[in-house]
């Protein structure tokens, strides 16, 4: 099943048992920091055009300034009668968000401050705007008459290519490696998969909006994934009440990001529990539950590693600084399931451009094909 940033996807036996029924889950998010066009975006300002764009996230905001940007994302056409959505992504240098000189801000070394209403406008041309500028452009990209554009959910994005890096390209950089990374090892995982236990419905969720919140019809806070399981358990004739058993015996990864430790800013990490990349997954602890981990999940997921032959390691957060969550805590609430908070290391998260280590995307498909196929 998938529909605008969601997917679900399973895989079980046709001779699964009812009355023995649980569900291996693995959950991501589909979602970034970035910028989004506005409703009504098109400006103009001392001879240049430009863009209005609102912030979606915790971006890290000076990752996004001198940046080659495309747009992608979805677009309404039709009349009020009728209508319907078509994807869109332009892969040329459309729009850039230019800094100021250091001429002109002769103290930005000593600390960039950015103002997210007037200092990340795009410019996409010269002269004076016009009403309906950027509708029109979208019209033409897609072929369809100006007036048919209704409305749209376009987001910007950067242009580089990822890449491999580092003297023995170690590493890899590239966009959203938060949380595309997860989401491309549950999927391979998944698919992976040759035999299902005939007690077991093992099952990938991808949801969006975790970067705000969850709280959409999309997100981890709304009924789809609990709607999602129960009618996959129906297809198998499995009643009401089995279904409700089997999600106290049920087990989910909530798998996301995790920080390596960064050479230069050391300081910022807890001393015992510095990851590393290239190193296996992490598996996330906080004693606030801001992760959703606890002994016996973790338990769990090292006997996954362990079955995989991967290696792995545990993140908490300094206990000065302020703990970010996600999808983990969420699902243990709203289905009443363990869960595990897990993911690969990487550094600069929210950037416009990530890196993290080239051995880990294939260390946590192990590791999830391992927990998924419950080996």
């Amino acid at each position: 099943m998938s529909w605008g940033g969601v997917v679900v996807a399973a895989a079980f036996s046709t001779q699964l048992n009812p009355d023995r029924l649980r569900f291996r889950l693995v959950g991501a998010h589909t979602d970034s920091p970035n910028l989004r066009i506005k409703p009504n975006p098109d400006l103009s300002q001392v001879g240049y055009r430009q863009l209005g764009v609102e912030i979606y996230g915790g971006v890290l905001l000076n990752s996004w300034l001198d940046r080659d940007l495309g747009i992608s994302g979805r677009v309404v056409v039709g009349d009020q009668n009728s209508w319907e959505t078509h994807l869109i992504q332009v892969d040329r240098p459309l729009l850039r968000v230019a800094q100021l000189a250091i001429h002109l801000d002769r103290d930005v070394n000593d600390g960039l401050k950015l103002d997210r209403q007037s200092h990340l406008v795009p410019i996409w041309g010269l002269g004076d705007t016009e009403e309906g500028a950027f509708s029109s452009f979208l019209a033409d990209e897609l072929g369809v008459n100006h007036s048919d554009v209704l409305s749209w959910d376009i987001m910007c994005h950067d242009l580089t290519p990822a890449s491999p890096l580092g003297r023995n390209e170690e590493f890899y950089v590239a966009p959203r490696i938060d949380n595309l990374a997860s989401c491309h090892a549950a999927l391979e995982a998944l698919s992976g998969i040759e035999t299902v236990e005939e007690d077991t419905i093992s099952v990938v969720a991808l949801f969006d909006h975790e970067e705000v919140g969850s709280e959409s019809s999309s997100g981890a806070r709304g009924p789809m994934l609990s709607n999602a399981l129960e009618r996959l358990a129906a297809t198998r004739a499995v009643s009401r009440e089995q279904f409700l058993r089997a999600l106290t015996k049920s087990s989910c990864v909530s798998a996301d990001g995790a920080h390596a430790v960064h050479p230069n800013y050391v300081d910022r990490h807890e001393p015992q529990h510095r990851v590393a990349l290239n190193a296996g997954p992490v598996i996330k602890l906080n004693a606030n539950v801001r992760y959703a981990t606890d002994a016996e999940s973790s338990a769990l997921f090292q006997a996954a590693c362990q079955s995989a032959d991967v290696p792995f390691q545990q993140y908490a957060h300094r206990t000065n600084l302020l703990c970010g969550s996600t999808i983990g805590p969420i699902t243990a609430a709203q289905l009443g399931m363990s869960v595990v908070d897990v993911g690969s290391p990487q550094l600069s998260m929210h950037s416009a451009r990530e890196m993290a280590g080239s051995s880990d995307p294939a260390y946590l498909t192990s590791a999830l094909s391992a927990f998924l196929a419950d080996t």
